[in-house]
């Protein structure tokens, strides 16, 4: 049989997610920076859920909260910006140059028309005037480091205009030009979220102007992306590349075509690897557990996902928007959810009946009892709470 014929099953394929996703004991980092580069993206859309995720697969997770704000906040090797789906995510800085080209130039576009137009509708000052304010808004960025909006609207006060959005309609509101402007230049790569105003589960931040990065052609960093994608979650199904990129399928197989993928045979069809990759993947010495947070990069890096988590299981741990709760693993697959109670405790709950024994019911608690030591007295609720989170929680 040939390399492109290779069959990588369901046993491989969660074998590989435990080394590569740094959930297995022996391949925990030291690092939140290794972790974020193991994962090429954390969701950034629930602060908490950065350092959730980076803590369940650091060596020491008493270093979690300290060592990821370093990162973040201090030696920026991190960087919370929108990225993929026109979602917020924090990628390695090194990877700016790259998540902008490849997927924020065309969302980026499609944002600052969308403003220019409501702005007009409403009969808001016009383009020459908005150019006016921004340049305004990002000098006094400049010259602060960080800032909030309210901060910068008392340098340019211009900021605090409003102008009435979809007037007439069910959805009619009232926008200011500062809230839909900063989210605009934030997808254009100019600024990215800085600091939170409170802990590190706080969703109030300031803004930072972003780092310089060069402009890339747009094809060569779809190929860059794709690559490290791949080598993280592959094998990947075409459908999965889509999703998670959220680029059409002729980028996807333009960039499948430029880094030499190889196509192999998966339960759901034909996947693929990156160049290189096609060697079988053992699984790790121990058997693992892992408590992963809501919108864990590992729970949402697929779009086919029966290899690891059961149909049966999805109306208990997603929203009705498809967001995944907190997730319990166990040798790579779900196995439940988890939550915490307003006292602090960490608690779980199984909602699979084969394969989940006590030595996983011991490991599953070894992991909570992990989980309280480095969140301590901090309450962590979900942005997108799921029916068994709330249950657990109440």
């Amino acid at each position: 049989m040939g390399d492109q014929e290779r069959y990588i099953g369901v046993a491989e394929r969660r074998a590989r997610l435990a080394l590569r996703h740094r959930l297995a004991g022996p391949a925990r980092a030291g690092s939140p920076e290794e972790v974020a580069a193991s994962l090429v993206a954390l969701h950034g859309t629930d602060p908490a859920t950065v350092y959730l995720a980076v803590g369940a697969r650091l060596t020491d997770p008493a270093r979690t909260v300290p060592e990821t704000s370093r990162a973040l906040y201090e030696d920026r090797a991190l960087v919370r910006m929108h990225g993929m789906r026109h979602t917020v995510f924090v990628f390695p800085t090194d990877l700016t140059a790259v998540v902008h080209a490849s997927t924020g130039l065309t969302v980026a576009a499609r944002e600052r028309t969308a403003l220019l137009r409501d702005m007009a509708v409403a009969g808001a000052p016009d383009t020459a005037w908005l150019k006016e304010v921004e340049n305004a808004a990002l000098a006094a960025l400049t010259r602060r480091g960080q800032a909030t909006a309210a901060e910068l609207a008392a340098e340019e006060p211009r900021l605090r205009q409003q102008f009435v959005y979809a007037a007439g309609k069910r959805y009619e509101g009232v926008h200011t030009v500062s809230t839909r402007l900063l989210k605009v230049l934030g997808v254009e790569g100019k600024v990215v979220r800085g600091r939170p105003l409170g802990s590190w589960t706080s969703s109030q931040f300031r803004w930072a102007v972003a780092p310089a990065h060069p402009e890339l052609d747009p094809a060569e960093a779809q190929a860059a992306l794709l690559r490290r994608w791949l080598t993280a979650c592959g094998p990947a199904t075409e459908a999965d590349l889509k999703w998670w990129t959220g680029w059409r399928v002729t980028e996807v197989r333009r960039a499948l075509s430029a880094i030499g993928a190889r196509p192999v045979t998966l339960d759901e069809g034909v996947g693929y690897v990156v160049a290189g990759d096609v060697d079988s993947v053992s699984d790790p010495a121990e058997p693992w557990a892992a408590l992963l947070p809501g919108l864990d990069p590992t729970a949402m890096g697929w779009q086919q996902r029966d290899w690891y988590l059961a149909p049966e299981l999805r109306p208990a741990l997603f929203d009705r928007s498809g967001n995944v709760g907190p997730t319990v693993w166990w040798n790579g697959r779900v196995v439940g959810g988890w939550a915490q109670r307003p006292d602090g405790e960490i608690v779980w709950r199984i909602l699979v009946t084969e394969g989940v024994g006590r030595e996983a019911e011991a490991a599953i608690a070894a992991e909570a009892e992990r989980l309280r030591g480095w969140v301590g007295t901090t309450r962590v609720t979900p942005r997108f709470r799921t029916p068994v989170e709330k249950e657990l929680a109440a």
